[in-house]
């Protein structure tokens, strides 16, 4: 879905500045919030929307 954002190196260097931690996530993040939420641990995690963004959402 990023593609269009983040397919050459100034797009990416934007994209990054424009996140509270100035940096794109990666894959591997997203995924441990799944395996995570699909674990034991998680068990008693019902009904939440977890934003996995890097903080950009909170300064919109």
């Amino acid at each position: 879905m990023a593609n269009k954002l983040t397919n050459n190196e100034a797009k990416l260097k934007s994209a990054s500045e424009r996140h509270p931690l100035k940096r794109i996530g990666t894959p591997e993040e997203v995924g441990s919030l799944a395996v995570y939420l699909l674990s034991q641990q998680a068990s008693w995690i019902t009904g939440q929307v977890i934003k996995t963004d890097g903080g950009i959402s909170s300064i919109k």
